[in-house]
């Protein structure tokens, strides 16, 4: 049981003296730049998908 004490007291000084939070301006850019990013990979598998979608309609009405 100690030792159960012992890690989670040390978890809470890792966690409150140790670890760097981020501040809200922070917070504000990286939401940004993952809204960024995953806008531009939806949109990037949005068109594979088109591309893809129309291959294969031509693909099939050749051979119909």
């Amino acid at each position: 049981m100690k030792r159960v004490r012992e890690y989670f007291s040390d978890m809470y000084v890792e966690m409150t003296q140790k670890v760097s939070w981020p501040t809200w301006e922070e917070l504000q850019e990286s939401l940004v730049v993952v809204s960024v990013a995953i806008l531009l990979l939806t949109f990037v598998v949005w068109i594979m998908n088109e591309i893809s979608n129309l291959t294969m309609t031509t693909f099939y009405q050749l051979f119909r």
